[in-house]
């Protein structure tokens, strides 16, 4: 045990003592006996104060811990929000008020009214804050029409790193939201004893780090309203359909199944998928000829967006930068697929050139 924590338990239990002796001394005065039964009572309250008083310190510490937690972890708008919900349910409360206290024991129905909808208005306006900024000053919205109050961002999708750029640009107008959870999984990814999972997870917590430090990014991380239990991708499809979050990831499986249960999924791949550039049969482009292709003399590159580029007759041109002319382009699952044929100078330097007759002598 603590220094601290022992101190604590000691000044808790003096308070218990003069409390218990405050409670008996005036228990004694409101009952009016006699001198020897009324010491016996303020022994007895004393003795009660100071056992409970002892033996519950540490319960309330660990409840002020845990309220400081929140208080500290919470964010600035969660909080904001809580406090607005909170004066919400107070206005209400004292509106039915005015006609409770014309019933028995009135006053002391407002009280209990008044603490249950402030602890009600408070949770309401922490749970649905995004969606009430939604409602009222507008966020992204769905292809049906109805907007998304904010984005839960999955492991994967941290741990790939392109969030950070995008978000710099300023074209997520919504909030991005971090589970708790998913930061356990990130810290777990990041003391992992293989060397690629610790530095794939250590890669994920720098990212939310540089995310934190970007003004005009809305970065939350909010705690589990229950527990995950084992499965993290089912639990993030169950925390987005309660809340009418869209998730952001690049997992194959968690796109399929939050796609099913109707959940709207943002996926980085298909972002990248439809930002790289159409190439026109006909159009000229410069790629490198990277190594052979499947087909006899075929050569084979890539775009600098990955994009692979099939070159016919550009073995002869291996690690060479060449000038392409586009023949056809393909859309294949695994992205598009360019095939190119070598123009100008190129043409001439890839075309084998015949072996001249001997001479008949």
């Amino acid at each position: 045990m603590k220094r601290s924590e022992i101190l604590a338990r000691w000044l808790g239990a003096g308070l218990g003592v003069i409390g218990g002796f405050l409670l008996g001394y005036f228990m004694v005065r409101g009952l009016g006996t006699s001198a020897h039964p009324g010491w016996a009572i303020i022994g007895l309250t004393t003795l009660e104060g100071l056992i409970f008083a002892y033996l519950g310190t540490p319960y309330l510490l660990g409840g002020w811990r845990r309220v400081n937690f929140r208080l500290t972890s919470t964010p600035l708008p969660d909080l904001l929000s809580g406090l607005l919900g909170m004066i919400v349910g107070l206005v209400i409360a004292v509106l039915v008020g005015v006609f409770v206290r014309d019933l028995p024991y009135g006053y002391y129905l407002s009280a209990v009214l008044a603490l249950l909808l402030a602890v009600q208005g408070a949770s309401v306006g922490l749970t649905r804050r995004a969606e009430l900024a939604a409602l009222f000053f507008g966020g992204a919205v769905k292809n049906d029409g109805h907007r998304i109050p904010g984005v839960l961002l999955d492991t994967s999708v941290i741990i790939d790193g392109r969030i950070l750029d995008i978000a710099k640009t300023g074209f997520l107008d919504m909030p991005l939201i971090t589970l708790s959870s998913v930061l356990r999984e990130l810290q777990t990814v990041a003391d992992s004893a293989d060397m690629t999972r610790r530095r794939r997870g250590r890669r994920g917590l720098d990212v939310l780090t540089e995310m934190q430090k970007e003004s005009g990014i809305d970065l939350q991380v909010t705690e589990d309203e229950t527990s995950p239990n084992g499965d993290i991708d089912n639990h993030l499809v169950r925390t987005a359909k309660r809340k009418g979050l869209a998730i952001m990831t690049n997992d194959f499986n968690l796109n399929r199944i939050a796609r099913l249960e109707g959940v709207a999924v943002l996926n980085l791949n298909e972002l990248a998928q439809a930002m790289r550039p159409v190439a026109i049969p006909g159009e000229e482009i410069v790629v490198m000829v990277a190594r052979e292709g499947k087909e006899p003399g075929q050569g084979v590159g890539s775009l600098d967006d990955g994009t692979m580029v099939v070159i016919q007759n550009g073995k002869r041109l291996l690690n060479q930068t060449i000038t392409a002319t586009v023949t056809s382009v393909i859309q294949t699952s695994a992205g598009r697929m360019i095939f190119a044929e070598p123009s100008g100078v190129e043409a001439r330097r890839s075309t084998p050139r015949a072996r001249p007759r001997e001479e008949v002598t």
